[in-house]
């Protein structure tokens, strides 16, 4: 790959999935795009960037995918879903009282671990939640990983990777060397594609927003612009939960964190009040989150 080819990718995948890649990643670039290539029978990187330049709206789709990580697994970090049920939840079932229903935003599902965890969470939770509408959108980039979270099996290693082994049992369904988790599950997590670089206004406002593992490769603009608009769509006293290595300190005051509660943050006081909740049935699928880049 040629420098020249290099910058024009670089571009590229932030123009296109607001990935900033750092000038040494060219090797990350060659491991996910050179089997790209192969597979469509391209000769290499520069062809493939040819193809590219000519505007192949299917290659482009295929290499934004290809270079958006999809590394996931169940309860990933515990500390997010240690403060989703001994902070959020209770908070959001005493503000909640009275309309009984709360809706939950992942905004890079990816292949359904996250939204999983959290549906298995809440059932968790039992008679609490009796009589309540729960909802949880899991949005992706990837229409292929979201295709794998809607069919929710996954392989003897997946659920191995931080799903407690009683829920393993109570929730899924083993089907020879693979497991499926149950159809209730299934059925409480709504899947749209979307790109957080685009308008997601239509998913209506939630009292929770997960946004983990994603804005750590956006630029500093880019995270900014995201952060204004995703305080448009929580709750006045909602949650927004960002990953470890995730902050809003110093990019914007729409956000406040939490003492004590690392990547739990409050939506700030005085900020412009959010649109009316519409019902998530009317809003239009749209291009879903993109999931973080891993070296």
């Amino acid at each position: 790959m040629t420098p020249t080819e290099y910058e024009y990718l670089r571009k590229f995948l932030r123009d296109h999935s607001g990935l900033d890649l750092s000038a040494d990643k060219q090797y990350l670039i060659e491991s996910r795009l050179l089997p790209l290539a192969r597979k469509a029978n391209l000769s290499g990187i520069g062809e493939l960037v040819q193809k590219l330049q000519a505007g192949s709206s299917a290659l482009i789709t295929s290499v934004v995918e290809a270079m958006t990580t999809n590394e996931t697994f169940f309860f990933r970090d515990k500390v997010p879903f240690d403060h989703f049920r001994d902070t959020i939840m209770p908070e959001v079932l005493k503000a909640r009282a009275a309309r009984k229903s709360v809706r939950i935003w992942c905004a890079a599902g990816s292949t359904g671990q996250e939204p999983y965890s959290l549906a298995m969470c809440l059932k968790e939770m039992g008679a609490a939640l009796t009589g309540w509408r729960v909802e949880i959108v899991a949005t992706d980039l990837s229409q292929e990983v979201l295709e794998k979270s809607k069919a929710g099996i996954y392989s003897q290693f997946e659920v191995q990777r931080g799903l407690p082994i009683q829920m393993l049992v109570k929730y899924f369904k083993q089907t020879g060397e693979t497991w499926q988790i149950n159809p209730e599950l299934r059925s409480m997590i709504q899947h749209r594609q979307l790109n957080l670089l685009h308008d997601f206004s239509q998913l209506g406002t939630f009292d929770v927003i997960f946004c983990r593992n994603v804005l750590i490769y956006f630029d500093q603009d880019t995270k900014i612009n995201i952060f204004n608009r995703l305080a448009r769509q929580v709750e006045g006293d909602g949650f927004l939960v960002l990953g470890a290595a995730e902050t809003v300190v110093g990019l914007t005051d729409t956000f406040r964190p939490i003492p004590e509660k690392r990547g739990l943050y409050k939506p700030n006081d005085g900020r412009a009040p959010v649109a009316t909740k519409p019902a998530f049935a009317a809003a239009a699928p749209r291009p879903a989150a993109v999931a973080g880049l891993r070296a």
